[in-house]
């Protein structure tokens, strides 16, 4: 899907990880006058093994040992990210004077929004991102909207809206990362937008600690086995599933530890829990979607899970009346949207434009959003 840059068009370049950790993601991306978004490159940079296996721990809600590892951390992300930008353009052969700014999210080490008083932290120094691109760089875009009484999540349903939403058409747009999120589009009515549960981060972590692989390609491992109504009921009770929009969540809550509390002594087949908590994906998902914009026709995924063909084709048995399809049937890579999507905000900073939507993050107005750390 990558496309040849048009010269007279600035260029932006996303940076995201998230809660899964897997690797950083890396887009270069114009956004013509007229509209629409031209994914020019991309990449998937991977972590130094044991800095991702320390931010896996941080971000299920493992302590920090000190204040030394805390400042030793962002400046290893933002190295481990600028290193991923560099490569970026290397790769597509664009020198760094073509880029505007680069927007990057950082990696969420913990998330409170109903905390007192609220916060989000994403590590990664944008002051070293951009000394070592030698790129204006937009950083630490979620805590305005949380200052502004927000969750600071999900920041991509207002790039959804303008890249994928439809005038006649009532639709939504699921992201399976670590976390599933959805963004409700209808027709007429206010966008909104939520995290819904657990997706790659549960369904990775317990592939990998019972195959010794990172991930479960193509959803193999969950096809094996059998889903177990009852842990997935038990998985369904835990009551934030019933919380109302708007809400948020991450790995700090949605672990291995958590999954295990509801198995407590009961024996089961590890490749039945790996299809259970695929089910858990979907029927959540389902739910939130039916409960709250049951009128949807168009289901668009994009993030990593559009690779699990058994979640995808679970999806589609649980929203008969629905076309679930990936995002890249309208020309949005679905491994690259989030990437896409920072990029897409590091422009709305860049141009003194708000790049929260209050009604999805239930912030009190819309906010400018980010640091802006000049090259």
């Amino acid at each position: 899907m990558n496309t040849t840059a048009d010269a007279d068009v600035p260029l932006y370049l996303g940076l995201m990880s998230g809660t899964s950790a897997d690797g950083i993601d890396a887009a270069l991306v114009q956004f013509p006058a007229g509209g629409g978004c031209r994914f020019v490159h991309g990449l998937t940079a991977r972590w130094e093994p044991v800095l991702r296996a320390r931010l896996v721990a941080l971000g299920e809600g493992g302590p920090l040992d000190s204040l030394e590892e805390l400042g030793e951390l962002d400046a290893r992300i933002a190295i481990n990210f600028a290193e991923a930008a560099n490569q970026l353009l290397a790769e597509a052969g664009v020198d760094r004077s073509q880029v505007r700014a680069i927007g990057s999210h950082g990696q969420t080490v913990r998330h409170r929004p109903l905390a007192n008083p609220a916060f989000t932290v994403q590590l990664g120094d944008g002051n070293r991102i951009a000394e070592l691109t030698g790129i204006t760089t937009v950083s630490d875009f979620r805590r305005r909207d949380v200052a502004a009484g927000g969750h600071g999540a999900p920041l991509m349903p207002a790039f959804h809206l303008g890249m994928l939403g439809a005038a006649d058409e009532d639709r939504a747009v699921l992201n399976l990362g670590g976390i599933a999120n959805l963004t409700l589009i209808p027709r007429e009515g206010a966008v909104r937008g939520f995290d819904t549960g657990p997706a790659n981060a549960l369904m990775d972590a317990w592939c990998q600690r019972h195959t010794g692989r990172t991930f479960d390609a193509d959803g193999a491992y969950a096809a094996s086995g059998a889903v177990d109504e009852g842990l997935l009921a038990g998985w369904r009770s835990d009551p934030w599933f019933a919380l109302p929009p708007p809400k948020s969540t991450g790995r700090e809550q949605f672990h291995l530890a958590w999954a295990e509390v509801h198995m407590g002594e009961g024996q089961y087949a590890a490749a039945d829990v790996q299809a259970t908590l695929l089910e858990l994906t979907v029927a959540t998902v389902a739910d939130a979607l039916l409960a709250q914009q049951p009128q949807t026709r168009r289901l668009l995924v994009c993030g990593g899970g559009v690779r699990n063909r058994q979640l995808m084709k679970r999806l589609a048995a649980r929203l008969p009346g629905v076309q679930v399809e990936s995002s890249a049937v309208h020309g949005l890579d679905p491994e690259y949207v989030e990437a896409m999507g920072f990029a897409w905000l590091a422009q709305r900073t860049m141009d003194g434009l708000a790049g929260n939507l209050p009604s999805v993050t239930g912030a009190k107005g819309p906010r400018i959003l980010g640091a802006i750390h000049l090259a």
